[in-house]
């Protein structure tokens, strides 16, 4: 009877959970990967293979995409934790709640860009607890930066539109506040336009070009991301200087993007994704924070726009396409 109870308490505490991990995935495991749109992960499998799981070789990948309704995330995680999968990978804070939401035993492994802490994700960084861990970017934090290269590149700019989507308030919602005193301090005057769909970048567009704004500030978003090209192109169609926090957002047109470095914290979470697999407690694993930043110049966009680069601007970039 002692070695019973011995045993019950063993299995309800923090130690227990990678021996029930392994124990209920004795089989190939599976990774339930949770989002908006599908894209390329070549990152994140490079950050698996670093941990030693190649997909389709010893470990399958369960991909649940919300095709860019954020309303559609809460159902697709809670059919990932049905399918009792080895661990949720959530992409972007809408899909991080939604996954915390839908199982407290399924270990989850989040990429946000938001305060953790804050959104209620974990108890603190060092010490996530519970059943989440996983990766921040800078992406909030450098807004006021990118405000700060816009007064630079364009000084008689006095109007900024700003776009955020409604239904990621915890990005949403602190990436603005956190622009406003900096704007203030530009002598900059903010718009905030809306979309939650790629079907509302149109009329976000049309909206910026009716304000006469000189410049479009694009808040950090998962939705955003995967339609990094349409908000390249239809910043160039109408003639908007625009600034996004990733690569693909400037080859494919936009003026500049300025932020996290995207490889590297999609690496991350699949390094983390594999520690995981390996038997570690998220619980234990800190949160950690991808630091690495860049600015991407797309200098052939800027001279269809007539704007004259500054050389200052220049050597300070990461990379300057031509």
């Amino acid at each position: 009877m002692i070695r019973r109870r011995a045993m019950i308490t063993l299995l309800g505490g923090a130690a227990a959970w990678p021996i029930m991990a392994r124990a209920q995935h004795a089989a190939t495991p599976v990774i339930g990967f949770l989002g908006n749109a599908s894209h390329d992960l070549h990152a994140f499998h490079l950050g698996l293979k670093e941990a030693g799981y190649v997909e389709g070789h010893n470990v399958e990948i369960d991909y649940r995409w919300a095709s860019g309704e954020n309303s559609r995330l809460r159902e697709l995680a809670a059919a990932l934790a049905d399918r009792h999968v080895t661990v949720i990978v959530a992409e972007g804070t809408p899909s991080a709640v939604a996954a915390k939401a839908a199982t407290k035993a399924i270990p989850i492994v989040f990429v946000v860009a938001a305060d953790p802490v804050k959104v209620g994700l974990v108890a603190s960084m060092k010490r996530p607890g519970a059943n989440l861990t996983g990766v921040t970017n800078l992406n909030v934090e450098v807004g006021q930066k990118r405000l700060e290269l816009v007064r630079e590149l364009l000084p008689a700019v006095t109007t900024v539109g700003v776009l955020l989507d409604p239904t990621s308030p915890a990005i949403s919602g602190p990436f603005l506040e956190a622009l406003q005193p900096a704007a203030r301090a530009l002598g900059l005057q903010l718009h905030s336009l809306f979309a939650s769909t790629d079907r509302d970048f149109e009329s976000a567009f049309a909206a910026l070009v009716q304000l006469r704004a000189g410049a479009l500030v694009i808040s950090p978003n998962v939705l955003f991301n995967n339609q990094s090209e349409q908000l390249a192109a239809l910043s160039l169609r109408h003639g908007v200087p625009a600034i996004y926090q990733y690569r693909p957002f400037a080859s494919a047109g936009g003026l500049m993007s300025y932020g996290s470095d995207e490889m590297e914290f999609y690496r991350l979470l699949g390094t983390y994704a594999g520690k995981i697999l390996n038997g570690e407690n998220p619980a234990d694993l800190p949160v950690v924070q991808s630091t690495k930043v860049e600015l991407i110049i797309n200098l052939k966009t800027a001279k269809i726009l007539g704007i004259a680069m500054p050389i200052a601007l220049l050597v300070r970039a990461d990379e300057v396409i031509e």
